[in-house]
């Protein structure tokens, strides 16, 4: 069991860089130089969607790395606008602007080019969701980990 929950732990930060990867490619076939991949990746989670930095930030949109410095990068180069909540001045959320919308279109296409391409006979969508599965009970027990400590209740996993 040992050996499984580790190389678990191995796996999950290797098919994260791996993805930065992908995403990092599509970026360069396109000639997008002003932004990385983490930033595309919060671009796309952002979507539609009109969020504070806290928000991101709490969905886990954020990837391990500095959320405002991020946005701070992406509003420079025009890919996300910004502006005070007229309701809290000190808050400020973010929206995709055209140039980030045009973005997303293109993470989008990508994403459903990698589903026609995964389906023929890397995985099935029970795989996916199997994994899914497995992966969200393991951040339950990580959350209640953090929470508790070593010992960690079962009814909180």
């Amino acid at each position: 069991m040992k050996a499984a929950y580790l190389e678990t732990i191995r796996l999950i930060e290797r098919l994260h860089r791996q993805f930065l990867e992908v995403v990092k490619g599509e970026l360069d076939r396109r000639g997008i130089q002003d932004i990385n991949n983490v930033q595309g990746l919060i671009l796309y989670n952002i979507g539609e969607e009109d969020l504070t930095v806290g928000e991101l930030t709490n969905r886990g949109y954020y990837l391990g790395s500095n959320v405002s410095y991020n946005v701070r990068k992406m509003v420079e180069n025009g890919y996300l606008s910004q502006e005070r909540s007229p309701h809290d001045r000190r808050s400020v959320r973010v929206k995709l602007s055209d140039k980030g919308l045009t973005l997303w279109k293109a993470l989008d296409e990508m994403f459903d080019r990698h589903l026609t391409q995964i389906a023929p006979g890397y995985t099935s969508e029970q795989d996916l969701t199997g994994a899914i599965t497995s992966l969200r009970r393991l951040e339950r027990f990580w959350i209640a980990a953090g929470e508790y400590g070593l010992r960690v209740p079962p009814s909180t996993v």
